[in-house]
């Protein structure tokens, strides 16, 4: 894409929340965006839910607010299809005044993961499952949309309904429209049994672009629901008698020959599979705030809710947080299903797959895979309060092994701060944080 061609277009990189944070610049600026012109403070990226500054981090007074550069990343210049002026997105990634890459910066706390597994010779291909709610939030209250063609609001879930995706048909086909013209690779949507809930997934490629492309599609769904009048939201609970939503992650290795090294020609996988399995068991609890990074995140986790809260592994075994599908050997992998729709996916999957090449270069060996309903077992759980998650997250020696020091630094910051002032907005109101910041 010719960035000549707008008038105007935006820089932006994610924050540890999964905001774009960044400028609106003219057409004639494109030419330097490779020169590393484009700067802005590091702190941008480690603000808080509600953008703001977070109180004593070392990114502001005690350095002087310093800038990082913003450079283009491989992803290059989308188009931002929900807008009504023609416009251009360019994604960036944080560098240091040095050169060095900013950890604070999510995409680059993945790369440095992705790094790992290069040294190796080895790629990670990852795929996305995403659950999303379409909402009316025109009033005082968070309600279910307006079904187009009654007129009547949505009363009940309706799960694999082609009825109701039909409902929605001219919001879809335009969504659909809007991801190709991005390059977002989408696949399947589905209804869920939520309350206007639905579930999209995104097609396996190299792990980076699969999460450039998640936090694309969120940018894309939420712009596309507003064009048609409506929300659409990412939150793990957006109604407290309904369904939650979640985000699941499928995830394969393969090396310089394109083998995938969880396959050994039969159902159980590889011995690198097995220790994978065990570097993410291994880190599930402490990894419980990338996983559930909010307040209203701990709301999904119900027992019996569909939502994995035990540390194990199966075999097709959804109830498991870890799952090993079945199908074709060639095809082996990993699904990771615990996290909530609300994630940063640079986040999501530099802690899963920072996980599991530690378990592999640890050669870790896993617990025997569960059989049956894990929700009637006896097993370590997740964190179970935001507060406990933060705590796991900051203190855990094997999470300060899987991530940069710099991004568990600012994370435990970022979410004490959040964690201080959610307490103090009533619960009737919490939605209004999280809607279309998630």
């Amino acid at each position: 894409m010719e960035l000549a061609q707008f008038r105007t277009f935006r820089v932006g990189a994610a924050d540890l929340n999964g905001q774009m944070r960044g400028k609106r610049l003219p057409a004639a600026f494109a030419t330097k965006l490779d020169s590393g012109a484009v700067r802005m403070p590091l702190s941008a990226l480690n603000v808080d839910i509600w953008g703001e500054d977070i109180a004593d981090s070392p990114l502001v007074f005690e350095t002087g607010d310093a800038d990082g550069i913003l450079f283009p990343t491989e992803r290059g210049p989308v188009p931002m299809p929900w807008l009504t002026t023609p416009s251009a997105l360019v994604p960036m990634t944080m560098r240091m005044e040095s050169g060095a890459p900013f950890l604070g910066d999510p995409r680059q706390a993945l790369r440095f993961v992705l790094d790992r597994y290069k040294a190796r010779g080895w790629t990670v291909m990852a795929a996305t499952e995403m659950e999303f709610n379409l909402a009316d939030d025109k009033g005082d209250a968070l309600l279910p949309p307006i079904d187009p063609r009654s007129g009547r609001r949505i009363f009940a879930g309706d799960v694999l309904s082609i009825d109701e995706l039909d409902a929605f048909d001219p919001f879809f086909t335009e969504l659909y429209e809007g991801a190709e013209a991005m390059g977002i690779p989408v696949q399947s949507m589905i209804g869920e049994c939520g309350l206007g809930q639905f579930e999209v997934t995104l097609n396996h490629q190299e792990a980076m672009r699969a999460a450039d492309d998640a936090l694309l599609f969120k940018l894309l769904l939420r712009g596309m629901a507003r064009k048609h009048g409506m929300a659409a939201t990412f939150m793990a609970k957006p109604y407290p008698d309904d369904a939650g939503n979640g985000m699941h992650v499928h995830f394969s290795v393969v090396d310089e020959d394109g083998n995938n090294v969880f396959n050994n020609g039969g159902p159980e996988g590889t011995r690198t599979l097995h220790q994978a399995i065990a570097g993410c068991m291994e880190a599930m609890r402490a990894s419980s705030l990338i996983f559930a990074p909010h307040g209203s995140s701990y709301d999904r986790f119900a027992p019996g809710a569909h939502a994995p809260t035990s540390v194990c592994w199966a075999y097709e075994n959804r109830t498991a947080s870890i799952r090993v599908p079945g199908g074709a050997p060639a095809a082996r992998r990993i699904e990771h299903r615990t996290a909530g729709g609300d994630i940063n996916p640079y986040l999501m999957l530099a802690a899963v797959l920072g996980a599991a090449i530690e378990g592999i270069e640890e050669d870790l060996t896993p617990s025997e895979p569960i059989t049956g309903n894990a929700y009637d077992l006896d097993l370590p759980q997740l964190a179970g309060s935001w507060e406990e998650a933060i705590d796991l997250f900051e203190t855990d020696e094997f999470i300060s092994r899987c991530l940069p020091e710099t991004l568990i630094r600012n994370m435990v910051m970022t979410k004490r701060q959040e964690l201080r002032r959610f307490t103090g907005i009533p619960e009737s109101d919490r939605w209004q944080t999280y809607l279309e910041r998630v």
